[in-house]
């Protein structure tokens, strides 16, 4: 199927991106990567009335460190995620996820802003920008602001961003090796039936679930039966990954029901936790 007819726009900039985006409002959708807004145009899910495609702004695609924080820009792709050699170095965790996320076409395109942007349930990277408890700068027609990922999502497929604005910088703090993400996936796609991202540091352990509930969440009962745990026993794990899913609301498809979710995202919290402190 083809997509209903739309204007398209190439800005050159992040103004004249958000000058279109500010002009057209909700007729207007972002283009980066293409891996989500693409099928859905295909199949009419979405229907923009015009594209704006920020794919060639270079700016955008920059990682870099800045102040013991490690800079990555919207339009850095999951391959170069998954290969920085700054990443790898000093965020590992992300590094670990990029590389699970889909196949190798989709690694080659996807863009982390686009992932963060789009809110997929299901989607690999949340989990562990909140595990890294990291920072989101969007631009729009009133300036810059930082959001903390905690409020970033808001619910299925839904975000803080307003229609005029975009994501130009996720910022994530430099973290030792003791993390890791661990994810039971739907084969056809890579999406994470149950994804578990963990960070072990000196101030706690911080667990990022995604695929389990409409949104990516923080497991904040699993995180607080595990406080002052600098090495807890498999007991104390077993307790904590009991309480992974403590306040959501699992969702249930034809890919997997709610109660199967909760068992997943049990399983891999304590297969991550385990691999995070052998790390250590």
């Amino acid at each position: 199927m083809y997509s209903a007819n739309f204007d398209y726009h190439r800005p050159a900039t992040i103004d004249e991106a958000i000058a279109l985006l500010s002009k057209h409002g909700d007729d207007a959708k972002l283009l980066a990567g293409g891996h989500s807004l693409i099928p859905a145009m295909k199949l009419r899910l979405a229907r923009p009335r015009v594209v704006v495609d920020i794919a060639r702004i270079a700016s955008l695609g920059d990682i870099r460190e800045v102040g013991g924080r490690i800079a990555i820009g919207a339009l850095a792709t999951h391959h170069a995620l998954e290969s920085s050699a700054l990443v790898k170095a000093k965020c590992p965790l992300l590094a670990e996820t990029a590389a699970v996320i889909g196949d190798v076409q989709v690694r080659n395109k996807g863009t982390i802003g686009g992932s963060l942007a789009h809110a997929d349930p299901a989607a690999d990277y949340p989990a562990a920008i909140l595990a890294l408890d990291a920072e989101i700068e969007v631009v729009g027609p009133k300036g810059r602001r930082t959001v903390h990922a905690g409020d970033f999502f808001v619910d299925l497929m839904q975000t803080v961003l307003g229609v005029d604005e975009l994501i130009t910088e996720i910022r994530v703090p430099a973290t030792a090796r003791a993390v890791a993400y661990m994810k039971t996936e739907q084969k056809a796609s890579g999406f994470a039936l149950a994804g578990v991202a963990v960070v072990a540091g000196a101030d706690g352990i911080r667990i990022g679930v995604t695929g389990v509930a409409p949104k990516a969440y923080r497991a904040a009962a699993a995180e607080q039966a595990l406080a002052g745990q600098t090495s807890p026993s498999v007991e104390t794990i077993a307790l904590a990954a009991a309480r992974v899913a403590d306040g959501v609301e699992p969702l249930s498809d034809i890919h997997a029901s709610a109660s199967f979710r909760v068992q997943l995202a049990q399983v891999n919290m304590r297969r991550a936790l385990e691999k995070a402190l052998t790390r250590a």
